[in-house]
């Protein structure tokens, strides 16, 4: 592992865990309040994401145009407002599309830095090392964000800001690495052009295609255990809930540990075999109708998923950065993913 990994891995597991336990704070909120309507978590989680579609033309040249850490600052500053926004009071779906904006400044920083710290040999590795420590912060992430927040929300958001702040104090530990010097005016016209640039390559469609897809899977399935889990396995409360997607998130762990291994990027093509599977147990998982089931069936959907993702990531990165930038390559990916989701 580089020298610069090991900093960007922690700092990008306390940026990650935030975002999550901030998603579970406010679900509990809405569960505790027992006023919003039915459609309100669907769009809590859709306000996240607004950022990732709609700044998709600028947040790529600004993560090339910048040295890529303070990239990574400036999103940690601005989801530590976001969390600022609950703790005063403010609307949710406000304050959590905040932090949504602060993690679509945070991300092409956080993957298009990797093929300037990896070759070719390493960038799979490097992938899965980030892979399963954003799946690590996920996990800790949505676990403690419920339980904290079903005891006190309030002390659960200072956690969550301290962790930004803490993110970025770490992020300084990364070494300086030279902007590429992208410019930001005409964003929209030079972001279709790269699109059509980037997408003429087949494999890139084939990986782009594939990535949004599973996010997009991976959306409605969060949302749907949401509902899903008090109906049928009769949860009551947003830990309950987090512990579900705790077990998916162990499982996209393992397949991450281990898929270096088995897909490595000349044989990118064996990644639909773990699509198929990750389909199937979804499938699956609607005949099942007590805890421990689900959550040995969310498992292996979490391994199938992680199998998939990490080498279509890597190649996505790979490709970018020969053809368009890495920072361009994944806000453009971000946009067709999140538009999925």
């Amino acid at each position: 592992m580089t020298r610069g990994l090991r900093p960007l891995l922690v700092a990008q597991f306390l940026t990650a865990f935030g975002d999550n336990a901030i998603l579970f704070a406010a679900i509990a909120m809405v569960l505790q309040g027992g006023r919003a309507p039915d459609g309100y978590i669907p769009a809590l989680q859709a306000a996240f994401l607004l950022a990732y579609v709609l700044l998709a033309p600028w947040v790529g040249p600004l993560a090339d145009r910048l040295s890529k850490p303070r990239v990574l600052i400036l999103g940690n500053l601005v989801k530590a407002a976001g969390a600022g926004l609950v703790l005063a009071g403010a609307e949710p779906l406000l304050a959590y599309a905040l932090v949504g904006l602060g993690a679509a400044v945070y991300s092409p920083a956080k993957y298009g830095i990797l093929p300037e710290m990896a070759g070719h040999d390493e960038l799979v590795r490097a992938n899965a090392w980030i892979e399963g420590s954003t799946i690590a912060a996920i996990i800790l992430g949505t676990f403690a964000g419920g339980r904290l927040a079903d005891w006190r929300i309030d002390a659960t958001l200072w956690i969550i800001a301290a962790l930004y702040v803490a993110s970025m104090l770490v992020t300084l530990l990364i070494p300086r690495l030279a902007p590429r010097g992208a410019r930001l005016g005409g964003a929209l016209t030079r972001f279709a052009g790269v699109v059509r640039q980037f997408m003429h390559s087949p494999r890139a469609r084939f990986a782009m295609l594939g990535a949004s897809l599973f996010w997009g899977a991976s959306a409605v399935l969060r949302v749907l255990l949401v509902a899903w889990a008090p109906a049928v396995l009769a949860t009551r409360s947003a830990g309950d809930i987090s512990e579900l997607v705790l077990f998916l998130a162990v499982g996209v762990i393992a397949g991450a540990a281990v898929v270096p291994r088995l897909i490595p990027l000349e044989h990118l093509r064996r990644a639909r075999l773990a699509a198929y599977a990750m389909g199937g147990l979804i499938l699956l998982l609607g005949l099942v109708d007590s805890a421990w089931p689900a959550r040995l069936v969310l498992f292996a959907t979490g391994v199938a998923g992680g199998l998939f993702v990490v080498p279509v990531n890597a190649a996505l990165q790979e490709i970018g950065h020969a053809r368009i930038g890495a920072g361009r390559a994944v806000a453009i990916q971000n946009f067709f993913q999140n538009l999925a989701m």
